[in-house]
């Protein structure tokens, strides 16, 4: 067991430093990059084809997908946004050599926003940087009020939480409350959005909230 902290310690560090390479170049480029994490179901898809498609009109945007096919990229490409499929090979989670390779797929100088949707999953994603500026996690009410208590590491890190499908709460019984306790042990005051895809609940704003964060980069035009 001692011998395998060293070997995951130089890994994390390999990777830390080549995320810092890669927020080098986003800032060099003035992009704004943001990182969707979830596990499967959860909703990140989309979210993002609803953020994308309220934004694109004001906002240069950029997708990124993490996965071994490019299913979820096809409705992003139909709406004439440049995309880039990261083929994982199966692992799961992305890490920032992977984003670092895929960089020159996307011409950072013509982008204001790039989104980076990573694999799905609660655990692995939450332990590798990828040089992002923002961490979203979206949980889902389907899934559960107890996910913050289950998977800390993933909530701790997040700098804005999404809670997807609310439209489902008086049939699901999700208790809203039990889950914002869990998060705030967590990540005391974290920014924190009830939203619905199907609905539009929350959505505008979730989209004020990104909106300035975009706008503090001078991206929106």
């Amino acid at each position: 067991m001692s011998d395998k902290i060293p070997v995951v310690e130089n890994i994390l560090s390999a990777n830390d430093q080549l995320a810092e390479e890669v927020r080098r170049r986003l800032n060099q480029a003035g992009v704004l990059a943001v990182n969707f994490m979830a596990s499967p179901g959860g909703g990140k898809t989309s979210v993002i084809v609803r953020t994308v498609r309220a934004l694109m009109d004001e906002v240069r945007i950029g997708v990124m997908d993490g996965d071994i096919v490019d299913i979820d990229l096809r409705e992003l490409a139909g709406m004439g946004i440049p995309v880039s499929l990261i083929n994982t090979g199966g692992e799961c989670h992305l890490d920032a050599n992977m984003v670092f390779r895929a960089l020159p797929s996307m011409n950072l100088d013509a982008l204001d926003l790039l989104i980076i949707e990573n694999v799905g999953n609660l655990i692995c994603p939450a332990a590798f940087k990828l040089g992002v500026h923002l961490n979203v996690v979206i949980a889902s009410v389907p899934e559960g009020a107890d996910k913050p208590y289950k998977y800390p590491q993933m909530f701790r890190g997040a700098d804005v939480l999404l809670l997807n499908k609310m439209d489902l709460q008086e049939y699901m019984g999700f208790d809203v409350a039990y889950f914002r306790r869990g998060v705030e042990v967590l990540n005391p005051g974290v920014a924190f959005f009830p939203i619905s895809c199907r609905t539009g609940e929350g959505f505008d704003a979730w989209l004020d909230w990104l909106r300035a964060r975009i706008n503090r980069r001078g991206a929106v035009k």
